[in-house]
């Protein structure tokens, strides 16, 4: 008998494939419907300790069903869904019910507060919100009201409804590449919200440009472990991962060490993308300490160091699954020491630039390629990037960028868009960066105030600000970051504080009283990440330009003006 010949798999039509794939996932409609039929008995989302759980068969089934509900109550294309909540397989059921019918999604942060939810719903005019019970608290009465559906995400439940809506004239039509697809808001602590508009072209543009930057298969599993409406979540993880037709894990709780090491241990996963924060806790708190008080390790650090990085990659390997080829960082800068010291212990990482607005690859570095530390990776696939304004001297200038990853604008505020938009279609990053010989982009700081939290959000200064300077007796107020926290720098009013008053135990009391109720009234009223750590107190007033702005550069490391309380 002849012996059987072995089948090998052509990569040139597997190619022929993802690109085939890339040309007709033009839209999320394209998306869903090629996913749910290609990959129809496999496994889409979990949570990681059972409970939700949906083939692409079934996920097909259920969004089809919630969006026909949404329309009986005349929730049609072009109208805002807000999703707010926690991570779980039923937020993408609410994120495609939305999306791949022509309406559009807004994502919201679970850390948002009551004021911040209340600013986005109000500024996108949602009409629909999915919302956890455990996020409730934080709907207003207000919001309430002007709702059409309330719905209890984790059981799709229709909480608030009313029978003269139920005129199932919600019509909805397949989008086009340049429909409005969501708005996720950057900022919402004050009025002056900054809603960026992505559309399907840019969504899917950034599905197949995470491809190009690492290739996943449906035999892939992610570990989702950061927000999902976190653009950088949404696109390289939550919904990159529905493309492919891998399985998505999602977490009940927290990632918190305790429910995360067993999470892994448990899923095994190949991908993850995360936060430099949290992998530069591993390094610096448990890693290194660890090396410092073994003899052995010390050692081997010293005389055969290539061992111990060997060593080491394996054992973290191993603390995420055994089964990882993928660990991107992205939405902060990676701290250069931790990074030289993953890429000598053959740690499979990736660092990723991007922003909301560009929805949001600009750069990545791959994993299997040399790596330059510190740097950013060179511009992702099908992104045009260039410096602008570079300063001869150091070659410093200003990352602009151009391709079907730039949004459409900000919502409804045109005169912002303007000003990072140009009339040829590049979006300017306020990002000073430089670049090698071979197009590697290393970022050095930004043009603006913005400052990066330690898990990659933006967090705008200015804001928080308007609520400090809302609060009675606060003339005016600076938020700096200092020593790794938000600090603010508060002027009182003359009347309210004395600083020449005779007795110094009744300055300090009242300074105390003072500076801890900016701190507890702020702390309330803004979200999680953009609470402040710390209140000092100005004496004289801040040094402003002739349109009365703070000269914000003065104060970059500024500790206040109060004296030092004496001691006893």
């Amino acid at each position: 008998m002849a012996e059987k010949k072995k089948r090998i798999k052509s990569p040139y039509k597997a190619w022929r494939k993802y690109r085939a794939r890339e040309e007709y996932c033009t839209t999320l409609h394209r998306v869903f419907e090629y996913s749910t039929t290609h990959y129809a008995d496999k496994v889409a989302y979990q949570y990681v300790d059972g409970g939700q759980k949906y083939t692409y068969a079934e996920f097909k089934m259920a969004t089809e069903r919630l969006s026909q509900r949404m329309s009986r109550f005349g929730i049609r294309h072009g109208d805002r869904v807000a999703i707010f909540s926690q991570n779980m397989p039923n937020w993408v059921v609410a994120y495609f019910a939305a999306t791949a019918f022509g309406r559009v999604a807004v994502p919201i942060l679970p850390d948002s507060s009551e004021a911040e939810l209340t600013n986005i719903l109000n500024h996108s005019e949602s009409k629909v919100i999915f919302i956890s019970q455990r996020l409730m608290p934080r709907l207003s009465e207000e919001c309430k009201k002007k709702l059409t559906l309330i719905v209890d995400i984790e059981t799709f439940e229709f909480l608030k409804k009313e029978d003269e809506d139920f005129r199932c004239d919600g019509w909805v039509k397949d989008p086009t590449p340049d429909d409005l697809a969501c708005i996720i808001y950057t900022s919402g602590t004050t009025g002056n919200a900054k809603g960026v508009m992505l559309s399907h072209r840019n969504l899917t543009h950034n599905l197949a440009a995470s491809f190009k930057a690492e290739p996943a298969f449906k035999k892939d599993r992610f570990l989702s472990i950061l927000p999902a409406a976190h653009a950088y979540e949404m696109g390289v993880s939550t919904i990159y991962s529905f493309y492919v037709g891998a399985t998505c894990y999602t977490l009940q709780k927290p990632a918190a060490p305790a429910v995360l090491l067993p999470a892994m241990k448990k899923v095994r996963p190949t991908i993850i993308c995360s936060v430099p924060l949290i992998i530069e806790k591993v390094i610096k708190n448990s890693v290194w300490p660890t090396i410092q008080k073994s003899r052995i390790l010390s050692w081997m650090d010293k005389h055969m160091p290539w061992l111990l990085h060997y060593l080491i990659g394996n054992k973290l390997v191993k603390t995420f699954g055994g089964k990882l080829t993928f660990f991107g960082i992205g939405g902060a800068k990676l701290d250069p020491k931790v990074e030289q010291f993953l890429k000598d212990c053959h740690f499979p990482y990736a660092v990723g630039y991007g922003l909301t607005e560009t929805a949001p690859l600009v750069c990545n570095v791959m994993v299997k390629k040399p790596k330059r530390v510190g740097s950013i990776g060179v511009a992702s696939y099908k992104v045009e990037i260039k410096l602008d304004n570079v300063n001869p001297a150091n070659g410093e200038g200003e990352i602009v960028c151009r391709g079907d990853n730039v949004m459409l604008g900000y919502y409804r505020d045109p005169e912002r868009t303007r000003t990072v938009l140009d009339d040829e279609g590049w979006f300017h990053t306020s990002d000073i960066a430089t670049v090698d010989k071979d197009g590697n982009y290393y970022i050095k700081g930004r043009l603006n105030s913005t400052i990066l939290g330690p898990s990659g959000e933006n967090i705008y200064p200015e804001e928080i600000e308007q609520v400090i300077n809302n609060i009675d007796g606060v003339e005016e107020s600076l938020v700096i970051e200092r020593g790794g926290k938000l600090v603010a720098l508060v002027k009182f009013e003359d009347n309210v504080l004395d600083w020449n008053q005779a007795s110094e135990d009744k300055f300090f009391e009242d300074l105390e009283k003072r500076k801890k109720a900016v701190l507890e009234w702020v702390n309330k009223t803004v979200g999680k990440n953009s609470r402040i750590g710390e209140v000092d107190a100005m004496k004289e007033p801040f040094e402003k330009t002739a349109t009365t702005k703070i000269r914000r550069f003065k104060y970059k490391d500024a500790h206040g003006d109060e004296p030092e309380k004496p001691e006893k």
